[in-house]
């Protein structure tokens, strides 16, 4: 069964269209107006080994901050469309993500109920053109529309392009991890719920 979703989202500040395929090679086609976004999202696609296909048009001429959101909102969207009921998955994983003097932890559960525990400080108010503060928004407009739990914390770290580096290719490691299909859950859900939510 293949795990992949297209989700289109119009509103009067942004025109977004994302394809995702959760058991790809990592390729990508992103284009959102903002560099460093490109640049991360790029960077979950490759480390997560999910193919992704993005084209935002937002109201970048107020700011980058519906661009991002409404991004991370879309792409959430996918992976819980991709994933249908999550049967097989083996839905927990965390990693320690080194980028130089930088380390990030982030810890991932697929679900079904959103959360975001954020604990990531920036030294400055831009990465390139982009606002540091916008990081964090793209992270919970993820989390809450994949339906998962994400906690991101930034040990250490001086350089902010690093920092903010490790917290997407640390949820790519953990992401990925944790939406493998575990041969010994046979199909399974893995809650004793019987479905995630």
């Amino acid at each position: 069964m293949k795990r992949q979703a297209t989700i289109t989202r119009r509103t009067k500040e942004t025109q977004i269209s994302a394809t995702v395929d959760l058991d790809g090679t990592g390729s990508y086609e992103i284009s959102t107006g903002v560099g460093f976004l490109d640049h991360m999202l790029e960077q979950l696609a490759r480390h997560a080994l999910i193919d992704i296909k993005l084209e935002a048009k937002g109201d970048l001429h107020i700011d980058f901050h519906h661009t991002t959101e409404d991004t991370g909102i879309v792409l959430g969207q996918a992976v819980a469309k991709a994933l249908g009921d999550k049967q097989g998955i083996t839905r927990y994983a965390d990693v320690h993500l080194a980028m130089d003097e930088a380390l990030t932890r982030v810890a991932i559960d697929v679900s079904g109920r959103p959360f975001l525990v954020w604990q990531v400080n920036f030294s400055q108010p831009k990465v390139g053109e982009m606002d540091t503060e916008l990081f964090r928004e793209w992270f919970q407009a993820f989390a809450q529309n994949a339906g998962i739990t994400l906690h991101v914390a930034t040990l250490y770290g001086d350089n902010n392009h690093h920092i903010a580096e490790t917290c997407f290719k640390g949820l790519a490691r953990a992401l990925r991890a944790a939406i493998t299909a575990d041969p010994r859950q046979a199909g399974r859900v893995p809650s004793t719920k019987g479905m995630l939510a």
